[in-house]
């Protein structure tokens, strides 16, 4: 019979109990239940509510428990359907009766609802820390390339040339609104749920700062029918995740990009390629493409976990079971793809002289020209409207603007003189020292106040 048994006179049908068992994916908490136990079993002792030999007999079975857990010699028992229940269970074996005090102003819902909140914690600064690892790996190929250029894109169509290492900022800024999405949800998930009981509180002496204390919690819930049923802090989890892993898919896909034979603006490191099982010659960016596809499962958890919630009276509803497997796979997910690719940015090999190529190739400097005849008083539609003509009379002639001749020049304003020669890749980067620009010394700037926040937070 299980622990709650008392009040059945019928064994659980087996079909039923293999439905509603959540141990194959729950005992991940284990260490968390322990921590949430042990803290919950000295305020009792504290409050004179269960006795010091009593408080003695239970930390020790726990302590015994952590140790059989840790060594995987722990018994795991289906019966018991969950971690908790085979905790308990467990700790029964070995002490005795006295086990049974440990549930004592307690009820699972509020036991489940801090172990969740111990582990979501956890979570939460591992995936920051995976966050700064990339960031770590970004700024670093930022460093090697302030002054290396390539083309800026729009609409996957070659636009204005800008640097390499201001590109790369960019996702070091989208990494930074995504490491303060999470810091702001840590907050408001940082909030002891214990001593709620299952619904309504519980009728004891209980003391829930000394417990909040014991588990480094900031605060104490202020409401017991929220307390057993809130898991808004794992959408805000999952949400932030799902955003995590669309902009680590953008990063993936611009090296898939990069690294093809269209683009050839990056090597990538053979030990994040594989080859093909029929053509010898392929060098495939699968693990970037993996972080690509795994955002699909990120974003549907949170559909999920979104739906489950929807409909969900107060309070606790065994719906919210459903909570742990979506959310367990999305921190797994989140910090694997974030640790992949940190490492894969580190071994990158940029080709600066073919994205250089790519960058002369063209008519990128099509918006300096217009400025450059801005400068001679000429308003700039006008003057949009005359280099867009220049445009097409160089490409009807298969020509560049370094092919054209003064003469040519002026077929489409008298004010190009023979200085339109200085306009060059290197001056149109310098040219845009606008706060937030591509001009090297900017981004020289931007890069070093990057570099100084990632030092405050990654330490």
């Amino acid at each position: 019979m299980q622990l709650w048994g008392g009040r059945f006179s019928e064994e659980p049908d087996q079909t039923a109990a293999a439905f509603t068992l959540s141990l194959a994916f729950d005992r991940r908490l284990w260490p968390y239940d322990i921590q949430g136990s042990v803290a919950h079993v000295k305020m009792l002792a504290q409050q004179g509510i269960i006795g010091l030999g009593d408080e003695e007999a239970i930390i020790n079975g726990l302590e015994t428990i952590r140790q059989e857990l840790e060594e995987e010699r722990f018994p795991f028992r289906d019966e018991y359907e969950d971690i908790h229940l085979n905790i308990e269970a467990r700790l029964n074996e070995l002490i005795g009766e006295t086990a049974g005090k440990v549930h004592t102003a307690r009820s699972r819902n509020d036991q489940v609802a801090v172990d969740i909140r111990l582990f979501a914690r956890d979570a939460f600064q591992r995936t920051l820390r995976s966050i700064y690892d990339l960031q770590g790996s970004l700024l670093v190929q930022a460093e090697a390339h302030l002054t290396t250029i390539l083309p800026g894109y729009t609409h996957l169509q070659r636009a204005q040339p800008v640097v390499l290492a201001h590109h790369l900022l960019a996702y070091v800024a989208m990494l930074e609104r995504d490491a303060g999405r999470l810091h702001d949800a840590l907050e408001r998930a940082d909030e002891l749920p214990l001593g709620s009981g299952a619904l309504a509180g519980v009728p004891y002496p209980i003391d829930r700062a000394f417990v909040a204390r014991q588990l480094g919690f900031s605060r104490i819930s202020d409401n017991s029918l929220d307390a057993v049923s809130d898991r808004d802090f794992l959408v805000e989890y999952e949400a932030a995740a799902a955003l995590i892993m669309v902009h680590c898919s953008r990063l993936a896909e611009e090296i898939v990009l990069w690294s093809s034979a269209e683009f050839g603006f990056v090597d990538l490191p053979e030990a994040f390629a594989s080859g093909s099982s029929i053509m010898p010659q392929k060098k495939n960016p699968d693990t970037a493409e993996l972080v690509r596809g795994k955002v699909g499962r990120v974003v549907g958890h949170l559909v999920s976990l979104l739906t489950t919630l929807k409909g969900l009276p107060l309070a606790y509803n065994r719906d919210l079971q459903e909570d742990k497997e979506s959310f367990f796979d999305t921190v797994d997910t989140t910090v694997a793809s974030l640790g992949v690719l940190a490492a894969l940015v580190r071994g990158l090999r940029f080709r600066g002289e073919r994205m250089r190529r790519a960058a002369e190739d063209g008519f990128l400097l099509a918006t300096d020209l217009a400025d450059y005849l801005v400068a001679r008083g000429l308003p700039f539609r006008e003057a949009h409207q005359q280099v867009g003509k220049l445009v097409r009379y160089a490409q009807e002639h298969g020509k560049t603007f370094a092919d054209l001749t003064l003469e040519e020049f002026h077929r489409i304003s008298p004010l190009v003189d023979e200085d339109v020669r200085r306009l060059t890749l290197e001056e149109s980067v310098a040219a845009r020292r606008s706060l937030g620009g591509t001009a090297p010394t900017t981004v020289a700037v931007a890069l070093r106040r990057a570099r100084a926040r990632w030092r405050r937070h990654a330490r």
